[in-house]
């Protein structure tokens, strides 16, 4: 027959067992001689050396006195004619033409694989190696390039363009690039 007040006498007897089991864990030893051999051996040694703090200079203070002088932002004579001094008319892009097939990537995802000629001409045409992998040929008066870059001479080991890009003031401006042949490995 089971005792109906287990239910009481369980959490009771489960607390009595853990305290007795954490109990057990604490055991009194007497010989100690090897520990306070320790602490006498580290005590013995030289005690380390603390380096003291380094020494910082004392803050100088700095009085700004450029606030009186010219904003190095703003133009040095104002005039109507300072913005049409800067750009160059003559200079743009042709955006009625229509755009080749490598005016679609940047000049720097391109690169010269070759050159080749047409048996019995003098013409070069430089081997041009997209993104793609596909390789084209372009001779010169062809564009290539985000920037308006029209092919204006091709050597055995280079192809010459210009470019025409934005000079930030709202003109426009040329700017020379060069494709070098690709070194094989």
């Amino acid at each position: 027959m089971i005792p109906t007040n287990i239910g009481k006498t369980l959490p009771r007897f489960g607390f009595a067992l853990l305290v007795a089991l954490s109990a057990a864990g604490c055991v009194w030893v007497d010989d100690t001689e090897d520990l306070k051999a320790f602490t006498r051996e580290q005590q013995a040694r030289p005690s380390g050396r603390i380096e003291p703090l380094p020494q910082f200079k004392p803050y100088e203070s700095f009085v700004y006195e450029g606030s009186s002088l010219r904003d190095p932002f703003r133009s040095l004579v104002k005039s109507e004619n300072n913005r049409a001094a800067l750009t160059d008319d003559s200079v743009k892009p042709d955006t009625e033409r229509l755009k080749e097939y490598l005016e679609e990537f940047s000049v720097d995802e391109l690169t010269m694989v070759g050159v080749i000629t047409e048996p019995g001409q003098s013409q070069l045409w430089a081997l041009i190696r997209d993104p793609n992998n596909e390789v084209h040929r372009v001779h010169q008066g062809n564009y290539l390039g985000n920037d308006y870059g029209e092919v204006v001479e091709i050597s055995e080991r280079s192809l010459e363009l210009v470019e025409i890009i934005s000079n930030g003031r709202g003109g426009w401006m040329q700017r020379p690039r060069t494709l070098s042949l690709d070194k094989q490995d």
